[in-house]
């Protein structure tokens, strides 16, 4: 079983790097930031997805004028479809950076903030510029947790309160992935509005 997971968390290097390499391709500042000389370990790797995520959401987070912040697919009424109750593009973000909280927080113990509301975020964070803050800090302490990442500690079992035990590997790799799946949706509220995403910009 050890083998198993040292193979797995080898192929998440793997993957995490060739997905770096795609993105200094065509990105020169990341390019510039790489540093060849510092021999790679699994959480600089780890930590460099959790990078890119964070710069597309947060990129993609300053597009949207803040007046559209509370804008859902459900506001168009398209016919045929079915959007009742789905999140505005600001729940969209405040679910993330408390669920980068809850999901990163269990592998230094470290107690997440009292306002992540069970995913949701704080109900009464309205403002464009607070909302933003509240991810950029989430995503500092995820930089933080996955920072104590070693080798003996990846595949420890890590209990979690009325939860299955789990393991640091998958909470550090699960919550950019997470990340991910909702700036996909962020990205089609951008696109609802008229607005090119960021990262799409140029191409």
């Amino acid at each position: 079983m050890k083998k198993l997971s040292l193979l797995f968390a080898a192929a998440l290097v793997i993957a995490a790097g060739a997905a770096y390499s795609q993105t200094t391709k065509s990105s020169p500042a990341a390019a510039a930031s790489a540093s060849p000389s510092t021999p790679p370990t699994i959480a600089s790797s780890i930590d460099r997805e959790i990078s890119l995520v964070e710069k597309e959401v947060l990129e993609a987070a300053e597009a949207m004028p803040e007046d559209k912040f509370d804008f859902s697919p459900e506001k168009l009424n398209l016919p045929g479809s079915d959007y009742k109750g789905v999140r505005t593009f600001a729940q969209q973000l405040k679910h993330i950076a408390a669920s980068n909280y809850l999901i990163w927080s269990p592998i230094t113990g470290e107690k997440p903030p009292d306002n992540v509301n069970d995913g949701k975020g704080p109900d009464n964070m309205k403002a464009k510029a607070d909302i933003i803050q509240y991810v950029k800090d989430s995503f500092a302490f995820g930089h933080k947790a996955v920072a104590t990442l070693t080798e003996s500690n990846l595949v420890q079992p890590v209990i979690r309160n009325n939860r299955p035990p789990t393991t640091r590997l998958f909470l550090a790799t699960f919550a950019p992935a997470h990340c991910f799946d909702h700036y996909g949706q962020m990205v089609e509220y951008l696109r609802m509005n008229g607005i090119v995403p960021p990262a799409s910009r140029g191409k």
